[in-house]
């Protein structure tokens, strides 16, 4: 077994990248995402990773280096936040339509303007249809391990994957974590291949423009048009779910730890309400279930998504079935709708028997502090709620923690 240290949540990240071997790093700085790519460009100067690191003028240069890179066959990496993930938003498409290998960890912040520098989930929540496979660390030890199974899934599927975890709540803490063993990982994750990487031997004309329909290629075989290569992404990206599953399987054999992929749930066997939530408020949230469980004799859980896209409807309809009461409570939203996670969920709900009463709870936008005193006592009047809400009032968000 490997030993415990106590650093970051960034420093976590960059030990991933560093025991994936990547071989390119592209980056630019932003808060608070910068300390990943310091560190990984100071592991580089002391010879300690044997890499490429290019220092570039824009995050969507960072991207377009690392779109290079993958379709060169390279083993590609970058990290960025809030606004400097809006700007790779053309090369996020354009390295998801090539079907790039390429892992990116997006320290979540709220997007300007205004300016902000803290956390929330908006910068995600807004590339939420770019074609990236999304996933949500909790804790330390899952930024480490989640982006070490994030460059296998990426290599098998040819899908980009985007491993999140919360600013300042995760990046620049302290907690102890276990980096796994070199050789271990190695074999776990053999070096990448990629049939299709740029050779002078070897000559392919990649992503020319595309025809709408089906057309024969130069060895007389009929390829797909673009929209048969949208539906193919689309297609595969929903099969990748279960491709997560079986690498975390394979992560545990190599390293004990791991078993919540997709969904992490927490004393949701005999729940009647069902908090949902992502990243370190589900962590958070642990404290209210067992509270509301012994102060309330409220039967509460509380279901962590570790996976964002590809949508894990049927796995998350299926876990809320026995609620009375689904709780959302989310960092970011769909403006003028509501919650992106809420509306998700209450379409993977429809079709099932079981609709439980939901709720959609808008906290901590911009790093406003979510009290877990504030965290109980919405929970609580949820769950003691005795009617229904109208249905005309029902998809209105409850913003937890307004001034004005």
């Amino acid at each position: 077994m490997s030993k415990a240290i106590i650093e970051s949540g960034n420093v976590a990240a960059a030990m991933a990248v560093q025991l994936a071997r990547a071989e390119v790093i592209a980056a630019y700085p932003i808060t608070p995402q910068t300390p990943v790519t310091e560190k990984l460009s100071e592991l580089i100067t002391a010879g300690r990773m044997d890499a490429e690191y290019v220092a570039v003028e824009s995050e969507h240069s960072a991207m377009a280096v690392c779109i290079g890179a993958a379709s060169a066959g390279v083993r590609a990496f970058t990290a960025t936040s809030s606004n400097g993930l809006l700007y790779m938003s053309e090369q996020l498409h354009w390295a998801a339509g090539a079907r790039l290998p390429i892992v990116m960890c997006v320290v979540n912040r709220g997007i300007g303007a205004p300016w902000s520098v803290w956390n929330d989930h908006q910068d995600a929540i807004s590339q939420r249809d770019a074609g990236w496979i999304q996933v949500f660390a909790k804790d330390h030890q899952e930024i480490i391990d989640m982006t070490l199974k994030a460059f296998r899934l990426a290599e098998l599927v040819h899908i980009p994957v985007m491993v999140n975890y919360d600013g300042y709540y995760l990046s620049h803490t302290y907690m102890p974590f276990e980096p796994p063993d070199a050789a271990r990982v190695d074999a776990f994750l053999p070096a990448y291949q990629y049939k299709h990487a740029l050779s002078p031997e070897r000559p392919e004309s990649l992503n020319t423009v595309t025809l709408p329909d089906a057309r024969l290629d130069v060895n007389g075989i009929k390829r797909g048009g673009y929209m048969d290569i949208r539906h193919n992404l689309h297609e595969e990206m929903g099969m990748a779910i279960e491709v997560w599953e079986e690498i975390d399987r394979e992560f545990q054999g190599h390293f004990g730890r791991g078993g919540a992929p997709v969904l992490d749930p927490y004393r949701c066997d005999d729940a009647d309400t069902v908090i949902v939530a992502m990243g370190t408020m589900a962590n958070q949230f642990r404290v209210v279930v067992d509270r509301l469980r012994q102060d309330d004799g409220i039967r509460a859980g509380v279901l962590a998504l570790q996976m964002y896209r590809p949508f894990p409807g049927s796995r998350i309809a299926e876990a809320l079935q026995s609620a009375r009461h689904v709780l959302v409570y989310e960092k970011g939203l769909s403006y003028g709708n509501q919650g992106a996670l809420y509306a998700d969920i209450k379409s993977a709900l429809y079709p099932y028997p079981s609709r439980p009463q939901l709720h959609n709870f808008i906290v901590g936008l911009g790093g406003r502090e979510i009290p877990t005193e504030s965290l109980y006592q919405t929970t609580r009047a949820a769950c003691t709620e005795d009617r229904m809400r109208p249905p005309a009032q029902s998809d209105a968000p409850q913003w937890i923690g307004l001034q004005l």
